[in-house]
């Protein structure tokens, strides 16, 4: 029988364990290993589910998966998040959530790790690495629209893929524009404008970003110039989109999962009821074009378009690292020891 003493320790992982054992440029490099596998069959990502609370208008999503890490061999774990969109109008966090993992020998759990952090960073992280392979390598005029979290994260992860060299923010209340121009001007030492209008923002732009909790259409396609390289993170269910059709249409897709894609995305399943594009308009997985099964962007003046959705995959990707970086370093608080083995 094993002793309490010897089974792995529960750890709990509060956001800012998980925002300083996870830097950016190491998550762009999880997000790659994990994407990767993915397109290999080396992972497991069902669906998500996502259930409507009576009466409140908010969603709880769950969202399980497994996958081969370094260390352990592979973990299993499920995000459990909470989406009330209408938070950003008081001024609180839109998502909140956990991330449980467990270890695959006996199914222990080993560790629960805030959600929001991980979701923060690791969304951003898969973006850059969809920036990457799909934009321009002199791509460096950059517009935001949104002024949140996601933002915030977008900007200081493009800029471990990209020399930005100009940076503009749009948002419904001009105020979170005018204060996110002022805070990450001073943080990341380059200028950040407010726009006054997400046409603005976008003019010119080679690098794009939504990053907004809409239900409608942000992003126009009338806007985007030549060249330009976009990712669409704000909308992760089928009811909801921030690019309009037209958006779609001119651009070549690739997404992070095809089967989550057209199943969950409004950006991506307006368009197809509009008869605007077809179910052959998503171009492959951001894994295809890790593994060159598929050619990138093909021309300068080609437009690229990344859909994120967020995949269970990532999460455990980046919750694993939290974790065993927490154990090497003596961080976290240990919870109750699992139940030892029964005779």
């Amino acid at each position: 029988m094993s002793s309490p003493s010897s089974l792995p320790p529960l750890l709990y992982l509060g956001s800012e364990e998980v925002e300083r054992l996870l830097p950016m440029g190491e998550c762009i490099a999880l997000m790659e290993r994990a994407l990767r596998d993915l397109a290999l069959g080396a992972a497991v990502q069902p669906l998500r589910s996502v259930m409507r609370l009576d009466g409140r208008p908010g969603l709880l999503g769950f969202m399980p998966g497994q996958l081969q890490v370094p260390v352990d061999g592979s973990v299993a774990g499920i995000k459990v998040v909470s989406i009330f969109p209408g938070n950003r109008e008081r001024g609180d966090e839109s998502h909140f959530g956990a991330v449980l993992l467990f270890e695959t020998e006996t199914g222990r759990p080993i560790a629960h790790l805030d959600a929001a952090a991980i979701t923060a960073i690791r969304t951003a992280a898969v973006s850059a690495l969809a920036t990457r392979l799909l934009a321009r390598d002199d791509a460096g005029e950059l517009a935001l629209l949104g002024a949140g979290v996601q933002a915030r994260t977008h900007l200081a992860a493009l800029r471990e893929v990209r020399e930005l060299r100009r940076v503009r923010v749009w948002s419904r209340r001009p105020e979170s524009a005018r204060r996110f121009a002022a805070e990450e001007s001073a943080r990341h030492g380059l200028p950040v404008e407010a726009a006054p209008s997400a046409a603005a923002a976008v003019a010119g732009a080679d690098l794009v970003c939504t990053v907004t909790a809409s239900r409608e259409p942000v992003l126009v396609g009338e806007w985007l110039s030549p060249g330009v390289h976009v990712n669409a993170v704000g909308s992760s269910v089928a009811s909801a989109r921030e690019l309009d059709s037209a958006a779609v249409a001119r651009s070549r897709l690739f997404v992070d999962r095809r089967e989550s894609t057209i199943n969950e995305s409004g950006d991506f399943l307006f368009p197809l009821r509009e008869g605007v594009i077809a179910e052959d308009h998503i171009q492959g997985e951001i894994g295809d074009l890790l593994l060159g099964r598929l050619p990138g962007r093909r021309s300068a003046a080609e437009i690229t378009l990344f859909k994120s959705l967020g995949l269970a995959v990532e999460d455990l990707a980046a919750a694993h690292h939290v974790y065993r970086q927490a154990l090497a370093q003596g961080r976290g608080i240990r919870l109750a020891a699992a139940a030892p083995h029964l005779p």
